[in-house]
């Protein structure tokens, strides 16, 4: 925060905590007017009057209390400006000490199944209650409660694996991320070649579509496809390039949505989770992981 910021909240707020304390001052103070019983506010009902009467004492000395309150609060936590406290508290250090506590009492926990293969973690019932609160926390966002996925998420529970299913690569896949790009092909293709080549992936995955445009298509495919999706269309999980002769659509099955992916392209992207999640975790939630579709 800039100097002129750090003075800007350190006299705002200090500010308002010496008006509140004049406000209630000034509203308590006894008035020459006022009577024994206070003020009289000139409502009746039925014979009787109401009076504006003052705050009784141990309410006003709640809010005296507050002020005391929020100025020790501000001398030991951040809250003026650029002054730590004199607790010099933070955030971040609060969750950095958490998390030293939570690896001291878990860690060997998570250790011991890092010790232990993928697929003999998917036969512990132990580990994989570990592994699906792990999936719980940082995966069911994207990938849903369920594990199936939704439109641009990935099924995890199906044996179709963007970059591959084996126990290594979905570790790296957690550990490491994935960036997978689909170039937009409109520009080169025109709207007639975007009708082609959409109808032409149709048939690989055995739809009805136009005989005569699927094979214009075809040409087209091999041009500017080919290199990702392969020859036949199987898709290479090296590059994170679908299957496309499996009928398992990740951006949508319609005609439209395949061309509207075609025209535009895609830019897909999965967090990199092995700096957070650690070494250990990272070979648990992969496990987890590798159960849903083994």
């Amino acid at each position: 925060m800039s100097s002129f910021f750090n003075w800007w909240v350190i006299v705002i707020t200090l500010v308002n905590i010496f008006a509140c304390w004049w406000l209630i001052k000034w509203t308590m103070k006894k008035r020459p007017e006022e009577s024994e019983m206070g003020d009289v506010t000139g409502h009746k009902w039925d014979g009787l009057e109401e009076y504006n009467n003052p705050l009784p004492k141990w309410w006003l000395w709640l809010f005296y209390i507050t002020l005391v309150f929020g100025l020790a609060y501000l001398v030991i936590f951040p809250g003026l400006g650029n002054f730590k406290g004199i607790g010099n508290w933070s955030s971040t250090g609060q969750y950095e000490k958490e998390i030293a506590q939570a690896d001291e009492r878990y860690g060997p926990i998570f250790a011991a199944f890092a010790a232990t293969s993928i697929p003999d973690l998917t036969q512990d019932a132990e580990a994989m209650a570990a592994g699906e609160r792990l999936y719980s926390n940082y995966c069911s966002q994207c990938h849903g409660s369920d594990a199936r996925g939704a439109r641009g998420f990935p099924n995890l529970t199906d044996t179709d694996w963007l970059w591959g299913g084996s126990p290594e690569q979905i570790k790296s896949t957690i550990v490491n991320g994935r960036g997978g790009i689909m170039t937009p092909w409109g520009p080169v293709l025109g709207d007639e070649g975007v009708e082609n080549v959409a109808n032409y992936v149709q048939t690989l995955s055995g739809r009805d579509v136009d005989a005569a445009s699927a094979e214009a298509g075809k040409a087209q495919y091999n041009m500017f496809c080919v290199a990702c999706h392969g020859i036949d269309g199987k898709g290479n999980q090296a590059l994170g390039a679908p299957n496309l002769t499996d009928n398992i659509w990740l951006h949508g099955s319609s005609a439209g949505a395949i061309k509207k992916i075609i025209i535009e392209g895609k830019n897909g992207a999965m967090p990199a989770l092995g700096d957070f999640l650690g070494d250990d975790k990272s070979h648990l939630l992969a496990a987890y992981v590798y159960s849903l579709s083994n």
